[in-house]
């Protein structure tokens, strides 16, 4: 909106309104935005929370190894985070770009499905809350509706590396002058950083571009579905989701930027995304938004985010990755996240496949991963055989939540890394 108005202004020669022409400044401008609107107005909903007595059943009754009562802190706190992103994205983005609108979309999609568990969790003292099946078709819904308007959209463009030449003792990726729609993805480790969907379908033979696009709509879907329940499931701890979502969001916006940037994007060897600098402001909104919540989420928490924020911030890392054509670095920079899922998977499958041969049997004293950490042998089952018992002491959840932002610290530079290890 802000851009728009000052873009007018400047036709006039008004001073300082060329300023909002540049990334840089408007970046800057919503990361200082959303963090004073997440601090101010955190601690003003934070007070609307306790006085309404909106608190999560399951965090109530849950059993701290160091006595650290949860009672009555207030959640649903991701509406501080939303709202702390949408209003300088809103104020200060290009709302013409579909890249930024797709954003924007994505947010206030899954924060309204993660608001509907919330309040049936807090409201109806459901703790299941919202039905799996439902929010497994809310979070398709979104990557359907994103994978099929990167597909459909004529905005929706890049330019493809050509080949290498040398630039005086420098050798220079040189890019298409004309962008064009493509199914080309960034890979780690490989030569010319290109994976072409329609080449995994060239089975198709003359359709393998309709059946590359095809096969790119999943891929969006599984993206989305995975990194939101993957952020979801590492939002158990004080400031431990929203401290990682902040680190991987710098990394997204680091890739977001250098692909809209035709001089970076060469030296890196990597497409050439126009448009893709809006994110950049959106990221940053994000980065702000999760830094200005932290300041009422870290131990002792204030307020927890709720899957108002978690299936919120995972939807968007995940669609922010889709559209800079990075969605296979994900495993790296999402580490945690993959790790925390994968702990789940082997938990379930271990317990169940026990069950079968009437032998009750666990991987990890608790998952996801992070509880595995701060549970006391006397909370362990003495009927269940447990197949890896470490570590024998519990460990404070601040100094789990800080080790594992070091550990995300560590995954997000291995993955900028990446697209110079060739």
């Amino acid at each position: 909106m802000l851009y728009y108005i000052f873009r007018f202004l400047n036709e006039f020669g008004i001073s300082g309104s060329h300023l909002w022409g540049y990334i840089s400044f408007r970046a800057i401008l919503a990361l200082i935005l959303a963090l004073v609107i997440s601090s101010w107005f955190g601690e003003h909903f934070i007070k609307f929370l306790k006085r309404k007595q909106i608190t999560e059943t399951a965090r109530d009754k849950s059993i701290d190894p160091f006595g650290e009562k949860k009672v009555g802190v207030p959640s649903m706190g991701g509406v501080i985070i939303i709202a702390a992103i949408l209003i300088p994205v809103l104020l200060l983005g290009r709302l013409r770009n579909i890249y930024l609108i797709l954003m924007v979309i994505t947010t206030v999609w899954l924060g309204f499905l993660g608001g509907m568990d919330d309040y049936i969790k807090i409201f109806r003292h459901n703790k299941e809350g919202l039905k799996g099946r439902y929010k497994i078709v809310g979070q398709v819904s979104i990557g359907l509706i994103v994978g099929l308007v990167l597909w459909a959209s004529p905005d929706v463009r890049a330019n493809l590396n050509l080949g290498v030449e040398k630039a005086g003792s420098e050798m220079v990726v040189k890019h298409a002058e004309k962008s064009e729609k493509t199914l080309k993805t960034t890979i780690p480790f490989v030569k010319n950083h290109n994976l072409d969907y329609s080449e995994i379908m060239a089975v198709f033979g003359e359709y393998k571009t309709a059946a590359g696009w095809i096969l790119f709509v999943i891929m969006t879907i599984l993206v989305v579905t995975a990194v939101s329940n993957g952020a979801n499931l590492n939002d158990g701890m004080d400031g431990m989701c929203a401290g990682n979502s902040a680190i991987i969001g710098v990394a997204l916006g680091i890739l977001a930027y250098v692909s809209s940037h035709m001089e970076y994007a060469s030296y890196l060897n990597i497409m050439y995304i126009p448009g893709t600098q809006e994110l950049v402001v959106f990221f940053c909104a994000f980065i702000g938004a999760l830094i200005g919540f932290l300041w009422y989420n870290t131990y002792p928490a204030q307020v927890f985010m709720g899957d108002t924020g978690s299936l919120t911030i995972g939807g968007i890392i995940g669609v922010g990755a889709i559209i800079i054509h990075k969605e296979l670095l994900l495993p790296i920079l999402c580490g945690v996240f993959f790790v925390e899922s994968l702990s789940v998977i082997i938990q379930v499958w271990y317990y169940k496949l026990g069950k079968r041969r009437g032998v009750k049997q666990r991987v990890f004293r608790r998952t996801p991963i992070h509880d595995n950490f701060r549970t006391l042998d006397s909370q362990l089952d003495p009927e269940c055989k447990y197949l890896l018992k470490k570590p024998s002491s519990v460990v404070h959840e601040s100094k789990i939540t800080i080790r594992f932002w070091i550990v995300t610290i560590l995954l997000a530079a291995l993955t900028i890394i990446t697209l110079k290890i060739r």
